[in-house]
């Protein structure tokens, strides 16, 4: 008994204590969010070829790492490169295609002792060991999506909207395309293929050297979707190329130029207009040339090997889904010219490898579980390292598996999600470590998966200055019986017999996975929290990280699964007892924003108050590669493009609502949310609408501070007593 007292008096000593010290800890607010530093995955890191070293940038200051002995040292601040290089000048008309493009503005030589740095559209050679810098360009038209060779004699870059060579020794310049315009684009992407088969480059050099090939866009035939910057006195047309479904895409084809000029000689793979390439990779003799293509319906796929001689192509590989193909960068040929590949034709995206006539040697990972991403192939041992869902569809774990399909293991211990960066060969990795309750770190591994050292301490400042709420994980069952994940915040000071106002956030869309095991720190559902607000979000049938069946029941069907399953978890919400069901809000932006939209005109008896952000309304408005691959043509599914329109529904309407866009959003345009306003004025529904100047898809500095004043206020006014 005497032991069962203390025992009992300790605990609540313990729990007192801790109340106490998150009760002087500070409330998440919108001043806290604002200057909040961003939840940080882990810095960009540039590894050298040797893999010993690595680069990173430090607020604007080039900084080299060297592993064995764990000593860093300012190499260079780029400014001295940016005050260096001709100012660029602006193009008269805002250029819409190219802002989405990552190029790599770091690059190392082969001997592990200079960079090749793209600054302010200029090039540069920096000596690491001297800090000195030897500019390369010093143009006012920028050099864009630069590489280096891989014999390190050229530097190639995108002038204008032409491909050029610089020969390092002689320093002389080759355009190697000539005839680049407007609506014809040389080794440079239109709008949309960054955007959805999240291509980043258009042109690739062979492993010899001697050849670069490319993808040439002719846009002429996309529409134009006439985009206005209202901010002057004279109002400005910034046309933007957006083929929505059932447009005309670009006319792409691939062509192989040597690296000093010449005629270019067009690989023969097909109709250039009805189909998209999605991948683009050599292979390792530099006469052959692998290429993913897909039809429209993005329901096949083709992996064909062009001969550069003579254009001609075969098909190496073929594969089809009853739904859609799912794109990943994972088109590896080896040395030996077998194909390692990742598909989902299990329903969970797994490793297979082929042969070099085709034909398939093995699959090397199987599960009910999914390949997150492969982290790198180390050739030389025969190894692939890959972070999977595994362990939890929650967190991303790190493996390793042979070729051959052995010695599978989990490299990574720590219960969350891991971000890995691996060094070429395949010696060291960075893992960057978070999870709900662990701020990001960053360790320095081997590759057997022991820790050398840590790289960066996890920063715990916010943690210990701000009350972070907890966030609990929840396990529900769908109406089917599939299992959901949500995630829940309380208010502090939560009592279990107390009816609370709820916020429902929503995304509900491919490709995205909201509830993960991985540091959220000061954020928007903190304070909501904080002004007496649950915050719910589930990840509703559709969304990734859970298998392509998971993700494949929104099949030409967009919206009525995912409410489904948003309304299994409202009614999971009411049914623990401590929300008020007549006092629910939803919240969502982008795929979130139509889903908001869509709950509010299809279930309006369960939202109170909505703010929906940036909404696709209209899937017809909507890009054509990405709305395709769900919906299907508009030819062939008219019926579900319509359905599955908030427009067609906007009178039942019976929530409060607030509508926010940016005029010249280039993803979701306005044009959207201007189709509902009117919908639901004809329909004589009354609804709030913010608009913000911006060219982006969310709303950033300067006017972030109003759009969390105001949507919170918004909240606080409709869902409060």
């Amino acid at each position: 008994m005497r032991r069962n007292f203390c025992g009992t008096l300790v605990f609540a000593l313990i729990t007192l204590c801790a109340q106490l010290l998150s009760a002087a800890k500070k409330p998440v607010t919108i001043e806290a969010v604002l200057h909040s530093r961003p939840v940080r995955e882990g810095e960009t890191i540039v590894w050298s070829p040797q893999g010993s070293q690595f680069i990173v940038n430090r607020s604007g200051t080039l900084s080299l790492y060297d592993v064995p002995s764990g000593k860093s040292r300012d190499v260079i601040a780029l400014r001295k490169l940016e005050d260096a290089a001709e100012q660029p000048v602006k193009p008269p008309v805002f250029d819409w295609m190219n802002r989405r493009v990552v190029e790599n503005e770091i690059q190392w030589f082969a001997d592990g002792k200079r960079l090749l740095i793209s600054a302010s559209g200029d090039l540069f050679i920096v000596d690491i060991g001297r800090g000195a810098f030897e500019q390369l360009t010093k143009t006012a038209e920028e050099e864009r999506d630069p590489k280096l060779s891989p014999d390190n004699k050229y530097v190639s870059f995108r002038r204008g909207h032409d491909l050029c060579t610089l020969e390092l020794s002689s320093k002389r310049i080759t355009t190697l395309t000539r005839n680049g315009s407007d609506t014809l684009l040389n080794g440079e992407l239109d709008w949309v293929y960054p955007e959805e088969p999240d291509l980043a480059t258009a042109y690739w050099w062979s492993p010899d050297s001697r050849y670069i090939a490319y993808m040439q866009f002719d846009i002429a035939h996309e529409p134009v979707f006439p985009q206005v910057s209202l901010l002057k006195e004279h109002a400005t047309f910034e046309p933007e190329r957006f083929p929505q479904p059932g447009d005309p895409n670009a006319d792409v084809r691939i062509g192989v130029v040597s690296a000093n000029g010449g005629e270019t000689r067009w690989m023969n793979f097909g109709e250039p207009r009805g189909n998209l390439i999605a991948r683009v990779a050599w292979l390792a003799s530099s006469r052959e040339l692998a290429i993913e293509q897909l039809p429209r319906t993005q329901n096949k796929i083709d992996v064909l090997i062009a001969n550069v001689e003579t254009g001609a192509s075969r098909t190496f590989l073929h594969e089809e889904d009853p739904y859609w193909i799912n794109i990943k960068g994972d088109l590896y040929f080896l040395n030996d010219n077998r194909l390692l590949w990742t598909s989902e034709r299990s329903g969970f995206r797994h490793i297979y490898l082929y042969r070099a006539d085709g034909a398939l040697e093995r699959q090397l990972t199987s599960g009910d579980w999914e390949i997150d991403e492969i982290s790198a192939i180390d050739e030389e041992h025969h190894r692939i390292f890959f972070t999977s869902t595994e362990a939890s569809p929650l967190e991303r774990q790190l493996y390793v598996v042979s070729f051959d399909g052995s010695g599978k293991r989990r490299l990574t211990t720590a219960a969350g999600t891991h971000h890995i960066s691996l060094s070429p060969p395949a010696t060291y990795y960075i893992d960057t470590f978070s999870s709900l309750a662990a701020p990001p770190r960053e360790a320095l591994h081997t590759s057997d998966g022991a820790q050398l050292r840590l790289y960066r301490e996890a920063n715990t400042s916010e943690a210990d200055e701000y009350q972070i709420l907890r966030t609990e994980i929840v396990k529900l069952k769908a109406a089917d019986g599939t299992l959901l994940y949500g995630r829940l915040i309380k208010p502090p000071g939560f009592r279990a017999n107390t009816k609370y106002p709820a916020i429902v956030m929503v995304y509900g869309g491919p490709g995205v996975q909201a509830v993960r095991d991985s540091w959220q720190g000061v954020s928007w559902d903190q304070v909501l929290a904080q002004h007496g607000f649950v915050v719910w979000q589930l990840d509703n049938r559709g969304s990734s990280g859970r298998g392509h069946k998971f993700e494949s029941a929104i099949y030409h069907n967009l919206g009525g699964h995912e409410l489904e399953d948003q309304k299994t978890g409202i009614q999971y919400l009411i049914s623990q007892g401590f929300v008020d069901a007549h006092r629910i809000g939803l919240y969502g932006w982008s795929y979130g924003g139509f889903m908001t939209l869509y709950t509010v005109t299809h279930a309006p008896e369960l939202i109170k108050a909505a703010i929906s952000g940036a909404p696709v309304t209209d899937w017809h408005n909507y890009d054509s590669i990405y709305t395709e691959r769900y919906m299907g043509l508009p030819a062939t599914n008219q019926q579900a493009y319509e359905v599955s329109s908030p427009v067609t529904s906007a009178g039942n309407l019976a929530s409060k609502l607030l509508l926010v866009h940016n005029i010249e959003d280039d993803n979701v345009h306005f044009q959207n949310t201007m189709q509902m306003a009117e919908a639901l004025e004809k329909a004589g529904k009354q609804f709030d609408m913010v608009i913000y100047p911006q060219k982006t898809h969310h709303v950033d500095s300067p006017f972030r501070r109003q759009l969390l004043e105001e949507t919170t206020e918004f909240f606080d006014q409709n869902l409060k007593p």
